[in-house]
C-alpha cells in the first residue's frame, strides 16, 4: 500500500512539469486556418529533433479541392509530391518565451517558401505563424488539437 501510494505520488509530481512544458512547446498537432476564408485547411504535426530543430508535416488535408493533391507549383525537392505527408516547416528553432524562428514554411497551394516565425499565444492554445518573402508577409493563426 505504501509503495503504491509513493509510486502514484511520484508519477503525479513527474507529470506536472511535463504538462507545463507541453504548453510552452510548439510540438503537437495544429489545425491550420486560412487567413482569407477563415476555414480550416489542414492538420500539421510539429516535431522537434534531438538537436532542437523544429519541423512540421501535413498529416491531413481538410476538404481538399481534389483527391490526393500534389505540390505541382513547388520548385524544390517537394515538386509533384503528395501534399499529405509533406514537410512544410523546416529548420525552425526555439528563441525562448514561446517564439520560434530561423526556418522556412511552404505554402503548397502557391509553391512558395517563406522565411518563417512562429509564436505560441493564449497559453499555448494557438500558434501565430508568419512567413515573408522580401517585404511581402502572410500570417495565420493555428489552433492546437
Amino acid at each position: 500500500m505504501r509503495i503504491t501510494l509513493l509510486a502514484l505520488l511520484s508519477a503525479a509530481v513527474l507529470a506536472s512539469p511535463v504538462s507545463a512544458i507541453a504548453a510552452d512547446s510548439v510540438v503537437g498537432r495544429w489545425k491550420t486556418v486560412d487567413s482569407e476564408t477563415g476555414k480550416p485547411k489542414s492538420i500539421v504535426e510539429i516535431t522537434q529533433a534531438p538537436n532542437g530543430v523544429i519541423s512540421g508535416h501535413i498529416v491531413e488535408l481538410l476538404n481538399p479541392s481534389k483527391p490526393n493533391p500534389v505540390c505541382d507549383k513547388c520548385k524544390d525537392d517537394r515538386k509533384n509530391k503528395p501534399i499529405t505527408g509533406m514537410e512544410i516547416i523546416r529548420g525552425m528553432k526555439a528563441e525562448g518565451g514561446g517564439a520560434y524562428a530561423g526556418g522556412t514554411i511552404l505554402k503548397p497551394d502557391e509553391g512558395k517558401v517563406y522565411k518563417s516565425k512562429m509564436e505560441l499565444v493564449e497559453g499555448g492554445k494557438k500558434l501565430e505563424v508568419s512567413g515573408c518573402i522580401a517585404f511581402i508577409c502572410k500570417s495565420q493563426t493555428w489552433i492546437r488539437q
